[in-house]
């Protein structure tokens, strides 16, 4: 006599067909509930698969490398003393790991313009160029839809990997961010790869990238040009970077030559300038009476111009995250006027 068991699907069946088609059945039923690409967002995916996994394959072992330097670096922090001891007494015990912070930094201040130039230019001028563009709009999805699309994609990739980059990469930083022989927080080596910038200015050289790539409809030429307009865009970040903050001016009115006449101002703080100051308001240059030969004469000199003390003006650190996320404000600004222009001439001159 057979036995006979009855499977989930309500089917008879034996012991072992039926554990059988139960798992089948059970592995189909997962399958079908993990999510997938479809339709527009599956082609785009699909099309362009090989720089997405590129870039989030570099940016899972960037982050590796990070957190194993990250482990090295507190490792040698509390073998040290810091910070009860400072790190200018260290000598070259801490260059190696000054340079590995040169090194990275270098490398995310490149992400701008890599993927500017080989995601950006590409993503729709590629499609221009080879007539695939026509061949997506004929089809029953509209020209805005594909557009968006390519823009999403590109977008979502560009953020994900370049806000982990920036976490993690400030996370390691942290232990030693007040040190300015480390890395100098003004500078685009601490400013520009921390903190939402790294994101904002990525996007921004993306999808100008884009934009570049749809005018000149020619996949080589667009790289070319995207690459100069990345590096404009770099040289004029850094050229108006310190304008973000708000300057902090003190003053003293103890002399100039005394020992604690010099005005202090918070450690790592970016000093911007520095002069004298008169009884009556006014600000001299520090040069001046910097021909007098002797203290003597240089203090005559100095009380004849009626110098009183000093007026120092700085940014101190504390400003740096509200500088970021001003800086990020306007690029993100600018980012969304270039998707404006995208979609306005998509509608009428896209293929």
């Amino acid at each position: 006599m057979s036995t006979f068991t009855r499977t989930s699907t309500g089917s008879t069946s034996d012991g072992k067909n039926g554990t059988t088609e139960g798992t089948l059945n059970a592995t189909t039923t997962e399958a079908d509930r993990r999510p997938r690409l479809s339709g527009m967002t599956w082609l785009v995916w699909r099309q362009h698969r090989a720089a997405f996994w590129a870039i989030l394959a570099a940016t899972a072992l960037s982050v590796a490398w990070i957190v194993y330097q990250r482990g090295q670096l507190v490792d040698f922090l509390d073998g040290y003393g810091y910070p009860g001891k400072s790190l200018d007494e260290a000598g070259g015990k801490f260059q190696q790991y000054n340079d590995a912070f040169s090194f990275v930094s270098m490398g995310l201040q490149a992400i701008p313009v890599m993927l500017g130039v080989f995601l950006g230019a590409p993503l729709i001028a590629g499609d221009l160029e080879n007539g695939t563009a026509k061949l997506v709009v004929a089809q029953s999805m509209s020209r805005t839809r594909w557009l968006a699309t390519k823009l999403a994609l590109a977008g979502l990739v560009v953020v994900v990997s370049t806000g982990v980059l920036s976490a993690v990469f400030g996370w390691w930083w942290n232990p030693v961010k007040s040190e300015v022989t480390v890395m100098d927080w003004t500078s685009g080596t601490a400013f520009n790869t921390t903190g939402p910038v790294p994101v904002a200015l990525t996007l921004f050289s993306v999808f100008g990238g884009v934009a570049i790539g749809v005018v000149l409809r020619r996949t080589l030429m667009a790289m070319v040009v995207t690459f100069g307009f990345t590096v404009v865009l770099q040289l004029v970040w850094g050229y108006f970077l310190m304008s973000l903050g708000n300057v902090i001016t003190v003053t003293t009115n103890k002399g100039v030559l005394g020992e604690n006449a010099f005005p202090p101002i918070p450690k790592s703080a970016y000093q911007i300038d520095e002069s004298y100051l008169t009884s009556g308001g006014d600000l001299l240059g520090w040069s001046t009476c910097a021909n007098a030969n002797t203290d003597q004469a240089r203090e005559l000199c100095l009380k004849k111009a009626d110098v009183v003390g000093w007026s120092v003006d700085y940014l101190p650190m504390s400003q740096m995250n509200g500088m970021q996320w001003f800086g990020a404000s306007i690029l993100f600004a600018l980012t969304a006027g270039v998707v404006a222009f995208l979609f306005f001439w998509g509608r009428k001159r896209l293929v």
